[in-house]
């Protein structure tokens, strides 16, 4: 098999055909890179989730002498009887495995902590209106029920809030982010893969008398097909490079942007950029080469 007329013949392809092999490139480019954005969105939410399972806790929040809720008016706030009544009956629970108390100075460090980029809001908030709470480490995550239903209504409690709740909201809204643009990403890929069978028909139409002349001297199907395969092959590893630099686009100035947000070695790194980028390369590239060889086979009759 002569290496020169292959690639001869590949060049001939991609410049017959270079309108429809710029489409080509250009699908699979947005297909891949839509694709990559959910995938790195997946990971992200992975991280995330892994972060936080360790982490979540309940938060029971104490009556202030100001406090809104209903539990908490004509109160007067919570007393130190009450306060230390309710430290012994969450430590008595056996679903709690620690409980740590949080006073309002404390509470207002880490609301800093928290919010510090936004110094007006930071600013608007004062050491007195944070409130009081017991933070309640489970031993089990997922078995929150009934310390929820114990703790509610106790004297003294204002509020009582379970993190995994809040933070399953804003999984939820990820993974519908997510799958969004997975999508339409396989929308894409679907019509990346229609046009690279289209223009490997046109390409094999246009070269009908190359090949006749070459099944007539006895070449073989893959001798003949190669060409075809390979402008394919080299349309989607293109469009996979294109896809590449989007991904990497997206990492600095939206996955990065985002990882101020979150907490610790949560957000998405350069190891996960990479294993993406190399995934939706090799699904651009095989996609190409399997399109290109099914179209072959049904429309190519020499």
């Amino acid at each position: 098999m002569r290496a020169n007329f292959i690639f001869s013949e590949v060049w001939i392809g991609l410049r017959r055909n270079l309108t429809m092999t710029i489409a080509v490139v250009v699908t699979v480019a947005i297909g891949m890179a839509l694709l990559g954005v959910g995938l790195m969105i997946n990971a992200q939410v992975s991280n995330m989730k892994n972060f936080w399972a360790d982490k979540v806790e309940i938060s029971v929040f104490l009556c202030s002498k100001d406090s809104p809720f209903e539990a908490c008016k004509n109160s007067g706030g919570v007393t130190a009887q009450e306060r230390e009544a309710l430290r012994g009956q969450i430590k008595q629970l056996p679903e709690v495995h620690d409980v740590f108390y949080e006073n309002a100075a404390a509470a207002y460090e880490n609301f800093k902590l928290q919010y510090g980029a936004d110094s007006v809001l930071v600013n608007a908030v004062k050491v007195e209106d944070m409130p009081e709470s017991f933070r309640v480490k489970l031993k089990d995550p997922e078995n929150y029920g009934t310390i929820i239903e114990t703790l509610k209504g106790q004297p003294g409690v204002s509020n009582v809030v379970n993190q995994k709740e809040i933070l399953e909201q804003f999984f939820g809204l990820l993974e519908r982010l997510r799958w969004a643009a997975l999508a339409v990403a396989f929308i894409l890929v679907f019509a990346a893969i229609l046009l690279i069978g289209n223009t490997v028909r046109l390409s094999a139409y246009n070269r009908r008398r190359e090949t006749g002349i070459m099944r007539l001297v006895g070449a073989s199907n893959l001798y003949i097909q190669l060409p075809f395969v390979m402008e394919g092959m080299i349309a989607g590893l293109v469009g996979g490079v294109v896809a590449a630099s989007m991904l990497i686009v997206a990492k600095v100035f939206l996955f990065e942007s985002l990882a101020q947000y979150l907490p610790g070695n949560s957000a998405l790194g350069w190891d996960d950029v990479a294993s993406v980028i190399l995934l939706t390369m090799g699904v651009g590239v095989i996609i190409c080469v399997l399109a290109s060889f099914v179209t072959l086979r049904r429309y190519l009759r020499v």
